[in-house]
C-alpha cells in the first residue's frame, strides 16, 4: 500500500475489481487445489491488505517490510510448499495460458527457477523457485538488493541454480510493452484495456493488439 510513485495501488479498481482481485482471479483460473497466499509487510498501512484478503477469503501471511526474500521463506516454510509460483501485486494481466506451461517446464526439468521474462510485454511474465532454492538465497544473498527483490540471488547465480526458461509465441512477444502498473499511467492503461477487453480475462495478444491500435 505504501507505493511511492502510486499509493494504495494494490487495492485500486481496474475495472470492478481490484489490481489485487485481478492477480488472484487469474490465479485461480488455473483450477488448481494449491494455495494461493498473498505474503505482505506485518506494517499497519497494509492492514487493508490483509482486511481484503480475510473478506475475499484468500490466505494471508505477514512478515518483514524490509526482508521481503525472509518473509517469503516464512510464507513457504509456514504453508510447507516444495515449489513457489511469484506473482507480484503490481501485475495484473499475468498471462495464465504461459503460466501453466512455466509450471509445467519447471516440474518437468526440476529445475531450482524457472521463468517466463523478457520476451512477453512487462508484467504478464511469472516465475518458479523450488523451496531449496530460497533457502540458499535467504542465507548466501545478503546484498540489500538480494533481501529486497527475491529472485535477484538467483538470477545473478545461474551456474548454482539450475534455470529454465518458457519460450512464448511469437504473436505474445513484445518487451517494449508495459503492462504492470507502477504509475497512475500504467493504472489509467490498464482500465482503459480492462474497458476495452472483449473477455473477463485480458489476454496477451488482445493485450498487445489494443495498445497498437490506441498508439
Amino acid at each position: 500500500m505504501g507505493s511511492s510513485r502510486l499509493p494504495g495501488k494494490v487495492l485500486k479498481l481496474i475495472g470492478s475489481t481490484s489490481l489485487l482481485g485481478h492477480v488472484i482471479g487469474r490465479l485461480k483460473s488455473l483450477g488448481q487445489s494449491w494455495p494461493i497466499v498473498v505474503a505482505t509487510s506485518n506494517l499497519t498501512q497494509d492492514g487493508p491488505i490483509a482486511q481484503w484478503c480475510k473478506k475475499e477469503g484468500v490466505e494471508v501471511f505477514r512478515g518483514s517490510e524490509q526482508d521481503v526474500l525472509k518473509r517469503y521463506l516464512d510464507c513457504a516454510l509456514y504453508h510447507g510448499f516444495a515449489n513457489i509460483v511469484r506473482l507480484t501485486a503490481d501485475n495484473p494481466f499475468t498471462d495464465i495460458v504461459e503460466l501453466k506451461k512455466l509450471i509445467e517446464l519447471h516440474l518437468n526439468q526440476q529445475n531450482a527457477y524457472t521463468h517466463s521474462f523478457g520476451m512477453m510485454p512487462l508484467g504478464v511474465g511469472a516465475e518458479i523457485m523450488s523451496l531449496a532454492a530460497l533457502k540458499q538465497s535467504e542465507l548466501e544473498g545478503l546484498e540489500p538488493h538480494h533481501r529486497e527483490h527475491v529472485n535477484e540471488y538467483i538470477q545473478e547465480h545461474p551456474k548454482i541454480f539450475q534455470t529454465g526458461v518458457l519460450e512464448v509465441p511469437t504473436t505474445k512477444r513484445d518487451p517494449t510493452l508495459r503492462l504492470t502498473v507502477d504509475t497512475k499511467e500504467d493504472w489509467q492503461r490498464a482500465v482503459d484495456l480492462v474497458q476495452r477487453s472483449s473477455t473477463p480475462w485480458l489476454g496477451t495478444e488482445e493485450a498487445i493488439a489494443l495498445c497498437s491500435q490506441s498508439a
